[in-house]
């Protein structure tokens, strides 16, 4: 492998899967809550399930797959929330376009716009939010 995508690279990559993993838990979760049982918009819902998740995924991830030793936990959460926002809107258009232009189901597509932007997201807060 490349410097880039050592084996701990490789190795963060599967812990941030497995963070990931556990967002998509929160995120399935509350965008079923909102838009399911509360009726909220799908796409209002998709971004509060988005929001929460990416919460949650910080913390596990400056814990565990990143071991930040930052101080400025604001600072580095809300860089870690500017990657997520990118991501939401990478997220966003993709849930979009193939719930529009395939006729997909609504969490089929959002199973998929998850995958695509994960790669995004864990690149940009290697070399981004977790640079120590």
């Amino acid at each position: 492998m490349s410097s880039f995508w050592s084996y701990a690279t490789f190795y963060k990559l599967i812990k941030f899967g497995v963070v990931g993993f556990s967002g998509l838990v929160v995120d399935f979760g509350f965008t079923y809550l909102f838009r399911d049982i509360l009726k909220v918009n799908q796409y209002v819902a998709n971004g509060i399930g988005f929001c929460l998740a990416a919460t949650s995924n910080y913390f596990l991830n400056r814990i565990w797959t990143f071991h930040s030793l930052n101080p400025d936990i604001t600072f580095e959460y809300l860089r870690f929330f500017g990657v997520s926002l990118i991501g939401l809107g990478i997220n966003s258009f993709v849930l979009w376009f193939l719930i529009k232009k395939f006729k997909m189901k609504f969490y089929m597509a959002k199973a998929i716009a998850i995958g695509v932007t994960t790669l995004w997201n864990f690149i940009a807060n290697l070399l981004f939010t977790f640079v120590n």
